[in-house]
C-alpha cells in the first residue's frame, strides 16, 4: 500500500450471521494492520457484540426508533450522511444481503460515491427460485454488475459464475478465499473425541446456521429421524424465525430427546470439537464459513450440493459426501454412512488453512488500494462510478 486509506463497512447489527461474522473478523484484522477501518451499524444490538468487545463502530440508530423490521431501508436513508461525514476511500459490501444498500449508495451519491467492493456470499444460480422471480433475480444481478465497481468470490469455482451472472469483465472479479478462521484457530480446533467413540455412545451430528428457510433444517431433522439410533444425537446451533416450526417438527417425528437447538453459541469451535459429523442441509450457499470450521476440526462432513464451490471444498469426496439438494433419502443415507467413515483430519486441516483471515485481510487491502488508485486516476468519475465502460 503506497498511502493510507479509509475503508467503511456497513452492517445491520451484531445479530448472528455468517456474512456478519466474517465482516467483523476482517474489520479486526484490518484495524490490527493499521488500516483506518470504519464499521457502521444500523443498530448496535445483537448476540455477537460480546465476541468483539474491542471493535469501535458508529451507529445509525436514533433513540426511540426501533428499526429492526425495516433495517435495509433505514440504512439506505441514513448511510449517505455517514459516508459524507466520514469520507471513506472505499466501501466494502460484506455480502449479497447488503448489495441493495450498495446499489442505492451509487444512485444516491452519484459521482461522489467511493468505489464499492462487494463480496459475493451466496450462490448466484438460485435453483430454488422459479418463474418470474428467477427472471427478476437475474435482472437484479445485471443491475449490480452495472453499478458496483468490483466483486469478490470466496473460492475459485465462483469466478465464472459471478462474471457470467453479472455480465462483467474478468478484471472486475477477484477471488479471495473466505476468511472463515484464523491461523491460530486451526491447532485449537483439533477434536477431543474419536469417531470410534460412536460405537458405544452414539454418533454426535451437528449443524450450524440461522433458523431460516435457506438452511432447510426441516430436511435435516427428517433425515436424522429416519436413520438415528437410540444413542445418536443432533445439535443445531443458531436461532431465527423458524424456531417454533422446527421445534414442532422435532416433536412430531419423536426426536425431542435426541435433537437439540440451544440457540446461538459463539464461537462454535468447542461444540465442533466434541462432535463427529457435520451436516449442511442448505438449499443454497456461497462458501459456508461453518464448513471451513468443520474441516479445521477434522469432522466428517455431509453437505448438499448447494453451491458451485462445495465439491472443491470437500476435495471431490475426499473430505466428505455431497448429496443432491432437498433429497431426504440421499441425506439420510449419507448421514448413516458418515457414522462409520474414517476421517482424514490432517488433510481436512490443510484444506481449512487456505481460508484464513490473515491471508484474506492482506489480499483485500491490496485490492482496495488498486481500486482507490484506479478511481483517482479516472478523469470521468461519473462514468467510472456507474461502470458504463466495464460491460461486456
Amino acid at each position: 500500500m503506497q498511502q493510507p486509506f479509509r475503508v467503511m463497512i456497513f452492517l445491520h447489527s451484531f445479530e448472528p450471521g455468517g456474512v456478519e461474522r466474517v465482516a467483523l473478523r476482517l474489520t479486526q484484522a484490518w484495524t490490527e494492520r493499521g488500516i483506518d477501518t470504519q464499521l457502521v451499524l444500523g443498530r448496535s444490538d445483537g448476540a455477537m457484540r460480546s465476541e468483539w468487545p474491542a471493535l469501535s463502530y458508529s451507529s445509525l440508530a436514533i433513540r426511540g426508533i426501533a428499526t429492526g423490521r425495516f433495517e435495509t431501508l433505514w440504512m439506505i436513508l441514513r448511510l449517505p450522511g455517514e459516508i459524507r461525514r466520514q469520507r471513506p476511500d472505499i466501501l466494502f459490501c460484506a455480502g449479497n444481503t447488503y448489495t441493495v444498500v450498495a446499489v442505492a449508495m451509487k444512485l444516491l451519491l452519484g459521482s461522489t460515491c467511493p468505489p464499492i467492493v462487494a463480496k459475493v456470499s451466496n450462490d448466484l444460480a438460485r435453483r430454488d427460485l422459479v418463474g418470474p422471480v428467477r427472471w427478476g433475480y437475474r435482472l437484479w444481478l445485471r443491475i449490480q454488475g452495472r453499478l458496483i465497481d468490483q466483486f469478490v468470490g470466496m473460492a475459485s469455482p465462483m469466478f465464472t459464475e459471478i462474471a457470467d451472472a453479472m455480465a462483467l469483465l474478468r478484471s472486475q472479479v477477484a477471488i479471495i478465499n473466505d476468511p472463515a478462521i484464523s491461523a491460530a484457530d486451526i491447532p485449537r480446533a483439533e477434536r477431543v473425541r474419536s469417531l470410534r467413540d460412536g460405537d458405544d455412545r452414539g454418533t454426535r451430528y451437528i449443524a450450524v446456521g440461522r433458523l431460516v428457510a435457506q438452511k432447510n433444517f426441516a430436511l435435516l431433522i427428517g433425515a436424522f429421524a429416519a436413520m438415528a439410533g437410540p444413542q445418536d444425537c443432533l445439535t443445531i446451533l443458531g436461532d431465527g424465525p423458524e424456531r417454533t416450526s422446527l421445534t414442532r417438527l422435532i416433536a412430531e417425528v419423536g426426536m425431542t430427546g435426541q435433537v437439540y437447538m440451544p440457540g446461538h453459541i459463539g464461537p462454535v469451535i468447542e461444540r465442533l470439537k466434541a462432535s463427529d459429523v457435520f451436516v449442511l442441509s442448505s438449499d443454497y450457499e456461497g462458501v459456508p464459513a461453518v464448513i471451513i470450521e468443520a474441516l479445521a476440526a477434522g469432522l466428517v462432513i455431509v453437505a448438499t450440493d448447494c453451491s458451485v464451490s462445495m465439491a472443491s471444498l470437500l476435495e471431490h469426496g475426499a473430505l466428505g459426501e455431497l448429496v443432491p439438494r432437498r433429497s431426504l433419502w440421499c441425506l439420510e443415507q449419507a448421514m448413516r454412512a458418515a457414522a462409520v467413515r474414517t476421517p482424514d483430519p490432517g488433510r481436512a486441516r490443510r484444506q481449512a488453512s487456505r481460508f484464513t483471515v490473515e491471508c484474506a485481510a492482506d489480499a483485500y487491502a491490496a485490492l482496495f488500494a488498486r481500486q482507490i488508485t484506479k478511481a483517482r486516476n479516472v478523469p470521468n468519475p461519473e462514468k467510472n462510478s456507474h461502470g458504463a465502460d466495464a460491460m461486456l
